[in-house]
């Protein structure tokens, strides 16, 4: 089979297997669970890019999506009352609102792409797509992604900082001087 009736074929397969992760995400009935379908399902995509060539835009996919999924995976072992997330919920609120929503703007968008009346090239496609976004984003884009990095990193910060409410040493006193660590929760290796 030659590669131009491959690609059709890979791109259209991944693309049901996006759409079917999709749907997991409020399927499946725990947060963790949840997180994994939608890494799956933007993994997905990601291949989809590689397949259709673009090269760069499936990586940052891949590599962004990755680490989003992971820090939320954290998030819900630090924060979430059930252990990370695995406890049997709902993923759906107001059901019946929501797939109407839903029906609604899937309605929307795809009448608009296939009533849009798409305006044709002009000019001559760019001899390499990943220098401009390069430029596009080191360029004007430039603080806005630095401003961006350092919030994410401290909300990364901030959330360990509250999730953990005693230190590492704590347990042995202000001054650390008891000789057996008092642990809120009694446990750990007989001595």
């Amino acid at each position: 089979m030659p590669m131009s009736e491959i690609l059709p074929v890979a791109a259209l397969t991944l693309g049901v297997v996006a759409v079917i992760l999709g749907v997991f995400v409020f399927v499946v009935d725990s947060m963790a669970r949840a997180t994994f379908a939608l890494l799956g399902s933007f993994l997905a995509v990601a291949v989809i890019m590689l397949v259709l060539g673009l090269h760069y835009l499936a990586l940052v996919t891949a590599l962004m999506m990755t680490m989003e999924m992971a820090v939320m995976a954290v998030f819900m072992i630090m924060f979430m009352m059930n252990p990370a997330g695995l406890m049997p919920m709902t993923m759906v609120h107001n059901a019946k609102g929501s797939a109407v929503a839903g029906a609604a703007v899937f309605a929307a968008l795809t009448a608009g792409v296939w009533l849009a009346d798409w305006p044709t090239r002009r000019g001559n496609a760019p001899a390499d797509a990943t220098v401009q976004i390069g430029q596009a984003v080191m360029g004007e884009y430039m603080l806005v992604m630095i401003v961006v990095g350092v919030s994410l990193f401290a909300t990364i910060i901030a959330g360990t900082v509250l999730a953990t409410g005693r230190g590492r040493y704590d347990r042995f006193g202000p001054d650390l001087s008891r000789r057996r660590p008092q642990d809120p929760v009694p446990g750990g290796l007989p001595r």
